[in-house]
């Protein structure tokens, strides 16, 4: 047993602010608690101790963002919205615009089946909202709507206009599928009105993990808007979202990557999430059931017969030296500040060769490529262009001659014209695909290191903008209650 370091997490009976360690014993990452009223806990705060160590290189020592919207005293988390404290800005915002909701799912982190009122936020709510996020620094660009269920909105694409008008370069959708399979008008829409990714709650590709996570049978609603958005094109496109549960679909992640690679044409990323505990559970249980990021890259490792490995992967933060080059090299472009804790999230490219894949990794040196990016933040805007083009070559794995290519002139075209959409052709090609997995914390495996790192945050109606992990355990239900009409 060996202690790794100490933080702050809650109790996850009373969830008081508790001490607790981060702790390395038998190749996995433990996190232990104490709470005075309330006894012992502990929990896997890692799955696998050397994926944690290697993961941990990229963690940033960083100063507050420059934005501070909460004036309030109180210690985190009990006066979110953003506090001082907080080290990552805004990169993907939610707005939940309503709690109503057409499928009754039983792991539902946002209750909206045991509702008794609505939580539908006026446009001029709304409007404030997105407001807030496009005035803090850097404006917040990406906005996903969110709910319960938004396409329910009848005014759903008013409010999506308005994103628009007020200048979100990036535009998401989180659903479940059911509208877009039966109203082929709504899907036209979509199109119409300018969205640009559409993130589809998906399981599994059997009938089995949606009858349990579910209540039914929800794969054939799942293909069938898939279809119909094929049908008007390749935009907006869909990331498929797994949730991901231990002993009901864990053994069909390999089977979802390559239900993607099936439908690249469409699909061009899947974002796993394992499951959050946010119900009482009992401590062994927990143990037996607790799924984390370590254990789902090595299923994807397994599953797809190492074309795919853990080394493949790197955390949120390792794109950091990239932005802060670009936003160096720019007058006026600002770029999020990128210091997410590197167990919150971490992701791949994965690029299709054949029948195979061939991830980001195994084409470029990524970790020496940011080095010598941010050793260039300090050259004369006169040199960057020479040092990139007599240097960039050496990062490119030159074996993979065809994706390398491709690689070496994008990436010659992002970093000497400064412009992120340089690459869009590529990173948009339909033999690119994004595979990603965030795993949100619940009580048990709070750290409140993690959550001050958050860069998924919600825009909330009293003019907050609320970490991921702490609006849904602390604020979601008091929020939805104060904005919200009775159910008649």
């Amino acid at each position: 047993m060996k202690l790794i370091r100490k933080t702050k997490s809650l109790c996850p009976v009373c969830l008081n602010k508790i001490s607790a360690d981060i702790m390395e014993v038998e190749g996995k990452i433990y996190i232990k608690k104490k709470c005075k009223i309330h006894g012992e806990f502990e929990d896997i705060y890692y799955g696998h101790s050397d994926m944690y160590y290697k993961f941990m290189e990229f963690f940033k020592e960083e100063e507050p963002v420059s934005i501070s919207l909460n004036e309030d005293e109180k210690n985190c988390p009990d006066s979110c919205g953003i506090c001082e404290n907080h080290k990552s800005s805004t990169v993907l915002a939610n707005i939940d615009i309503t709690n109503a909701c057409n499928f009754q799912c039983p792991i539902c982190f946002a209750h909206s089946m045991n509702n008794d009122h609505f939580y539908n936020p006026s446009i001029e709510e709304i409007s404030k909202m997105m407001d807030l996020l496009r005035n803090t620094e850097p404006p917040c660009d990406l906005l996903q709507l969110s709910g319960g269920e938004p396409t329910l909105r009848k005014d759903f694409f008013e409010i999506a206009k308005m994103a628009r008008e007020k200048g979100f370069v990036q535009l998401q959708v989180a659903t479940n599928g059911k509208i877009l399979a039966e109203d082929s008008d709504f899907v036209k829409k979509l199109v119409k009105y300018d969205f640009d990714t559409i993130y589809l709650q998906f399981d599994g590709v059997t009938p089995e993990p949606y009858i349990t996570l579910r209540g039914f049978n929800a794969l054939p609603i799942k293909i069938k808007a898939i279809e119909n958005v094929r049908k008007m094109g390749t935009r907006p496109n869909f990331v498929l979202v797994p949730t991901i549960v231990k002993g009901i679909n864990d053994h069909q992640i390999g089977d979802i990557i390559r239900f993607a690679s099936e439908n690249m044409d469409i699909v061009r990323g899947i974002n796993f999430q394992p499951i959050s505990y946010t119900g009482r559970i009992k401590n062994e249980e927990l143990l037996n059931r607790r799924f984390t990021i370590a254990d789902l890259l090595a299923s994807v490792h397994e599953q797809l017969n190492g074309e795919i490995s853990p080394d493949d992967f790197l955390p949120i933060t390792a794109a950091s030296p990239v932005l802060e080059f670009l936003e160096s090299m720019s007058k006026d472009t600002q770029y999020p500040k990128l210091s997410t804790h590197p167990i919150c999230g971490v992701w791949t490219l994965a690029y299709k060769f054949g029948k195979k894949f061939v991830p980001l990794n195994r084409i470029i040196k990524f970790r020496e490529l940011s080095e010598f990016l941010g050793s260039l933040k300090s050259v004369s805007k006169n040199d960057v262009t020479k040092k990139i083009v007599t240097k960039l070559h050496k990062f490119v794995y030159l074996k993979n001659s065809y994706y390398a290519f491709r690689m070496l002139m994008s990436l010659k075209n992002l970093l000497t014209k400064r412009d992120i959409y340089a690459t869009s052709d590529f990173m948009n090609n339909k033999n690119v695909l994004f595979i990603g997995t965030m795993h949100f914390m619940d009580p048990y495996n709070f750290d409140f290191e993690r959550l001050e790192r958050c860069c998924i945050h919600y825009a909330t109606p009293d003019n907050r903008i609320v970490p991921f992990c702490s609006y849904n355990i602390f604020y979601r239900e008091t929020l939805e209650k104060k904005f919200a009409k009775k159910k008649q």
